[in-house]
């Protein structure tokens, strides 16, 4: 079931934004290219929320203890930080992002 998450330009480009839905968090990415990337918005070492971390190229770091995150494909890239992250697909209509949930 896709749902409308925000619109495109929400996103800054190598940023991410915070999206709260149906008792859960998301973060969504935007990468240099324009394309965007949903993934859980918790951490998974310590459900710290994503969207207070940085976006480091293709990662995203937590905010907590700065383990990293590849957020196009959710695997985890630096300790502490060992279990993936969830991803979900998205897709951009009418200046929207949707999220397959």
């Amino acid at each position: 079931m896709w749902v409308t998450a925000c619109a495109l330009d929400d996103i800054d480009t190598e940023d991410l934004v915070r999206w709260d839905h149906d008792g859960r968090t998301f973060a969504i990415y935007r990468d240099t290219k324009g394309a965007v990337f949903a993934t859980d918005g918790l951490c998974t070492h310590e459900n710290v929320h994503l969207c207070d971390g940085l976006v480091i190229g293709d990662q995203v770091e937590c905010p907590k203890h700065n383990g990293r995150f590849d957020y196009k494909t959710g695997e985890a890239k630096r300790l502490p930080c060992t279990a993936r992250l969830k991803t979900w697909a998205t897709r951009v209509v009418d200046g929207n992002v949707e999220i397959d949930l």
